[in-house]
């Protein structure tokens, strides 16, 4: 990676942006001053939302950090199989007692006015997911002093961000928690996705801009494989879901390490898009018949999330997580970075030596 963009974090550890509240600033004020890079996720966040919380992250931590945005979605939703679903699913809005979201809220989550509070309110990083910026919006923060990153998926996806003239891009495995961040959702490729160690060989040869790499990392061993695999930084979301600073609700927490959640799955049951998450009631019993509807499946399901939580049915809730999720430490985000570092630099000294990682 370049070093103007390593310089501004001396660990290669990246927390992943993790939307719906989890990457709250004090999440990301604890892994930028350890060493890593913080992130916060504008995703879903209105652009006066992602402000304040840019403010108070800097009141929090002097050092750089990353603000994570969703690219805007094409119109590809069969407007019937949308109400096909919101039928189904009205045994849980009667059960939780809620009503089902409007599915038409909107569709770009904020995006050009997110740009322009990025313009006139620079960060040092901006990363995109399910897409990639115009040549035109990257140049733009650059000339405002910002370092670019966008998802990948595939290779092809990658050589796309490094058309769009990025800093280096993010190759998300198949075993990343949350949502894939493909650039096109395309309901044939469900289940097709890449392992990350593969996908870092395929990137590493498609493109020649530096591999961020995620998905399923929970220890510094893993760190340093894929640095090993030609990645230059490791971003980690799962493993800082379950510390302290975490905005994570305390039920997804405990469910990472619950043994009533043995696996996770990919399903569209709660956004209309593939996402990696716990497999409880509600992905069993809906998962199936979700239609590729994002993100109006993600609005009218919602309120029933929020319900659930309300509740405290962890059954009802979106879990997301990756496939390390047993490997979770409830820790603070501060002492785990610590901790990964150490690993890390264990790992390295034990390939030095002819060992095993």
């Amino acid at each position: 990676m370049s070093s103007a963009l390593t310089d501004l974090f001396p660990l290669p550890i990246v927390q992943a942006p993790m939307a719906g509240g989890v990457s709250v600033p004090q999440l990301a004020a604890a892994v930028c001053e350890a060493g890593g890079l913080g992130f916060l996720a504008a995703g879903y966040k209105t652009p006066d939302g992602m402000y304040q919380e840019i403010k108070q992250l800097r009141s929090l931590t002097g050092r750089p950090f990353g603000v994570n945005v969703f690219m805007p979605q094409p119109e590809l939703a069969d407007p019937a199989a949308v109400d096909v679903y919101a039928h189904q699913l009205a045994g849980e809005a009667t059960w939780y007692e809620a009503e089902l979201g409007d599915p038409d809220s909107g569709r770009d989550d904020g995006f050009e006015a997110k740009l322009v509070v990025l313009r006139d309110n620079p960060v040092p990083v901006v990363s995109f997911h399910f897409g990639v910026p115009s040549r035109e919006v990257v140049d733009a923060l650059h000339r405002v002093g910002t370092f670019v990153l966008a998802a990948a998926t595939t290779p092809d996806e990658a050589r796309a961000v490094e058309r769009a003239g990025a800093d280096g891009v993010i190759a998300q495995g198949v075993e990343a928690g949350g949502h894939q961040g493909t650039h096109r959702d395309t309901p044939e490729l469900d289940g097709s996705g890449i392992g990350l160690l593969s996908l870092i060989a395929q990137v590493r040869e498609a493109v020649s801009i530096p591999i961020v790499a995620a998905g399923g990392i929970m220890r510094g061993g893993q760190i340093a494989g894929v640095l090993a695999a030609g990645a230059s930084a490791a971003q980690l979301g799962t493993a800082f879901l379950a510390t302290h600073e975490s905005g994570a609700n305390a039920l997804h927490k405990q469910a990472l390490t619950n043994p009533l959640f043995v696996r996770t799955e990919l399903t569209r049951a709660f956004s209309g898009r593939p996402a990696r998450g716990l497999v409880n009631r509600f992905l069993r019993e809906h998962g199936p018949y979700a239609p590729a509807a994002y993100p109006e499946i993600h609005h009218l399901t919602s309120p029933l999330r929020k319900a659930a939580a309300k509740a405290g049915d962890a059954q009802g809730m979106a879990l997301w997580a990756g496939q390390g999720h047993r490997m979770a430490r409830e820790l603070p985000a501060g002492q785990l970075v610590e901790v990964l570092a150490g690993e890390l630099a264990a790992a390295r000294a034990s390939s030095a030596g002819g060992g095993a990682l």
